[in-house]
């Protein structure tokens, strides 16, 4: 990797910090997708007639 100034570097931390703020306050303001009723699979019961 080549190398980068102190001040290249602290660019860098600030704007992955700055990403990351915004990735925390999007998922925390914004209205989360509507997620898919939930239908209860009915299970089959099959009946077994044991002879012991």
């Amino acid at each position: 990797m080549p190398q980068m100034a102190p001040l290249m570097w602290m660019n860098l931390f600030f704007m992955f910090l700055i990403g990351f703020l915004l990735f925390f306050i999007m998922n925390y303001f914004l209205k989360p997708t509507s997620q898919m009723k939930y239908f209860p699979i009915k299970k089959i019961q099959t009946h077994k007639n044991w002879s012991w």
